[in-house]
């Protein structure tokens, strides 16, 4: 069904996080940009008394997505609504739907009204139980459908430009959901398969804490 096969290449590695070096030199230049742009004083003490948090949220907003752009890894902060069915929290997205109702009803609902889903790209050809292992060398769990349902709620558009799924396992076999754009059409699907993922998908993460077991909730 064109849903998993093909493509290239990624380094297996936890990522550490922005150094204080590195946000001293983003200080820096920032610095040097202000002092170079002639904005006046006053409207500018009243941004940052009356907007200085949105300032903040749009200053790192505009770094993460430079950074997004080089790196393998993004990361999405969402709000999930885990009382909804898990067909309204599929509705929600607004996407058009290729689903299997005995699969969608197995779907993991997770925990948390608040969080950090962090996707990441292997880059070539995996299977569902390799991927397992993709999601251990990150220190990841495979996201629950509702977390990332939410964040294609969210961004309507992320799917389009970063084709992006999670797995859950039923009895006996593999489960996905997967967000993506097939010509020109908006998509998400849900159901089973023993095939295995190309290179272009984006997999769809939560944190686990060190030593804890790689399985969703």
């Amino acid at each position: 069904m064109g849903l998993k096969k093909g493509d290239d290449a990624m380094e297996n590695m936890t990522p550490s996080i922005i150094t204080a070096g590195q946000i001293g030199k983003i200080q820096e230049l920032l610095g040097a940009g202000l002092r170079k742009s002639g904005l006046m004083s006053e409207p500018t003490q009243q941004v940052l008394e009356h907007r200085g948090d949105v300032l903040v949220s749009d200053l790192v907003a505009v770094v993460q997505k430079f950074v997004e752009e080089v790196s393998n890894m993004i990361t999405r902060r969402v709000t999930v609504n885990r009382n909804r069915t898990p067909e309204e929290a599929i509705n929600a997205t607004g996407r058009k739907k290729h689903i299997q109702d005995f699969v969608v009803a197995t779907m993991p609902k997770g925990e948390g009204n608040e969080v950090e889903v962090i996707f990441f790209k292997v880059g070539k050809y995996v299977s569902d139980a390799d991927l397992e292992n993709e999601y251990d060398l990150r220190g990841l769990k495979p996201a629950d459908p509702y977390s990332l349902s939410a964040v294609n709620e969210a961004d309507p558009a992320f799917a389009d430009s970063h084709p992006n799924c999670t797995h859950w396992k039923d009895t006996d076999k593999w489960c996905y959901i997967a967000f993506s754009r097939w010509f020109g059409v908006s998509f998400v699907r849900v159901g089973r398969d023993d095939g295995v993922w190309d290179g272009i998908w984006w997999f769809a993460g939560l944190r686990v804490a060190l030593g804890l077991v790689t399985q969703i909730s």
